[in-house]
């Protein structure tokens, strides 16, 4: 079965989709155009923001913390309401965040990146509890940011390695030991972007160029690979009701003369369930 449709609205940079389990709703932004989009059922939703945000959390039904190029804040989705929670490189202007996703323990991994790729600009956070820890410092272009389903796990890239990263958790959720290559891309010169992990511990990791998703075993070997219309495919999430539809976000960014085809968001229906996004606790 080929690519569907989801959303034909096109993104210079969509990125960071995310499946609210309660609400049964996906959520994205166009992280260059500082939007965050939505839709339910035919009506297409959009929220404008004065600076990029580019990943978010589900806290509760209404409730989203989202990460901006200056803060991690809680959005409220009936009212608009925003609420600052903590900085995030408030003070460093060639910064904006980048790829994140809630882990297992209901903490919030969150990568920052220069506004123009500057090399080693940017770095990878965790917020738990409350409090910012830095993880990973001098990162070009951080992403692939997802957890096992055994909670063993964290995986991560700087897509200019073209190298995803193993890191090991410790019981609550913090790194243990250093992190490993998981997957090397470096031979096929492939670049990975945003990446999520399926309920069998397999990942599967969206190829920035290439027009497509790639699956990979537990143990890094190359299993599969869905085909998109979109030639810069960004990131993959799990959702609809069994978590057995893949929806893909795509960029329009940097294409001379792109087709309709780049930009949108897209779906593709799977037998292989994913896994549920994690709570944030705050």
């Amino acid at each position: 079965m080929s690519a569907g449709v989801f959303d034909k609205r096109s993104c210079r940079l969509g990125e960071g989709p995310l499946w609210h389990p309660e609400r049964k709703q996906l959520f994205w932004f166009d992280i260059l155009d500082k939007k965050f989009l939505s839709r339910q059922g035919d009506k297409q939703l959009e929220w404008a923001f004065d600076e990029h945000v580019s990943a978010a959390g589900w806290v509760s039904k209404d409730e989203l913390l989202i990460a901006s190029e200056s803060q991690l804040f809680l959005f409220h989705l009936k009212t608009g309401a925003r609420v600052h929670i903590c900085p995030l490189e408030a003070q460093n202007p060639i910064t904006r965040s980048n790829d994140g996703r809630a882990d297992p323990w209901g903490g919030f991994w969150i990568g920052t990146m220069g506004k123009k790729a500057q090399a080693h600009a940017g770095s990878i956070y965790r917020y738990y509890r409350g409090g910012l820890e830095l993880l990973y410092p001098n990162i070009t272009v951080s992403n692939s940011i997802c957890f096992s389903p055994d909670r063993k796990f964290a995986y991560f890239t700087d897509t200019l390695s073209r190298q995803i990263m193993r890191q090991t958790l410790d019981a609550e959720g913090w790194p243990k030991g250093e992190a490993v290559v998981f997957i090397d891309l470096t031979g096929e010169g492939l670049n990975p972007d945003g990446s999520v992990v399926d309920s069998e511990g397999c990942l599967w990791n969206a190829q920035w160029g290439a027009s497509r998703v790639a699956r990979y075993s537990p143990n890094g070997a190359f299993l599969t690979a869905l085909e998109f219309p979109a030639e810069q495919i960004s990131c993959p999430v799990f959702g609809s009701d069994d978590y057995t539809t893949l929806y893909v976000t795509s960029a329009s960014v940097s294409i001379n003369q792109p087709s309709e085809a780049e930009g949108r968001t897209y779906y593709h229906d799977l037998k292989i369930e994913g896994q549920t996004e994690h709570q944030v606790i705050l």
